[in-house]
């Protein structure tokens, strides 16, 4: 069973955080911690399903609520608060010692790119996913969420639907150009921002779940071998 665990952020604010361990055969050596995306927390079905898929895989993973979700609150923090919460729950787990291993941080959405701006201001990570990455507001290809990129010098792994209103494949293709780390896209065809596949792909939804969660796993044993 997956174990709860209180992360403060500030004082007398905290936040849940919940920890599902690795399988024990074939272990991978990573910790990954996924933050959620800006309208489901922790427990929504995406993040529990990817995370115990994962941890049946044989990595250690940790999820969290941000502290607006934590206190029921609809709208997302600033900036600095969604960040600082991030943070405490990196240092809590560096703390316990979860799965002594490599630590990946990443998530979906809204927690994926917090996870980056975190790294871009120095967080000591060995990784990244992202699971959408919101790269503009849909519709406004204008407002992009890319320059902070740049300052990251670890390998990342971007999970993206063909069809994201948030970012399509091609217009991150031109951004990783320019970045210096290490970059991986997988494209799931006919996935929206959500992993939403149409019929027409050819591949049910569940097929579409196991292919980006087997790119993911593959990804990190090879980024991060035992």
């Amino acid at each position: 069973m997956p174990e709860h665990m209180q992360v403060e952020v500030a004082p007398n604010q905290s936040v849940t955080a919940i920890v599902y361990s690795a399988a024990k055969r074939d272990h991978v050596n990573v910790t990954l911690i996924l933050g959620h995306g800006a309208g489901a927390g922790q427990r929504s079905d995406f993040m529990t399903r990817f995370a115990a898929e994962l941890a049946a895989r044989g990595l250690n993973v940790v999820t969290f609520n941000f502290l607006y979700t934590e206190q029921g609150r609809r709208v997302p923090d600033s900036n600095n608060v969604l960040e600082a919460c991030f943070v405490a729950v990196l240092e809590a787990v560096k703390h316990k010692k979860i799965g002594h291993s490599a630590l990946v941080i990443g998530g979906k959405s809204l927690g994926g790119r917090i996870a980056s701006q975190i790294a871009a201001a120095g967080a000591e990570v060995g990784g990244l996913i992202f699971l959408g990455y919101p790269l503009h507001p849909p519709g406004k290809q204008d407002q992009l969420r890319a320059n902070h990129l740049q300052k990251i010098n670890v390998p990342m792994l971007f999970v993206q639907g063909s069809r994201d209103a948030f970012g399509m494949p091609d217009e991150l293709r031109p951004i990783f150009k320019e970045l210096k780390a290490p970059i991986d896209l997988y494209v799931m065809e006919g996935g929206d921002h959500s992993f939403k596949v149409l019929k027409r792909a050819g591949v049910t939804q569940e097929d579409a779940y196991k292919a980006a969660l087997d790119r993911i796993e593959a990804w990190l044993r090879q980024t991060f071998p035992n």
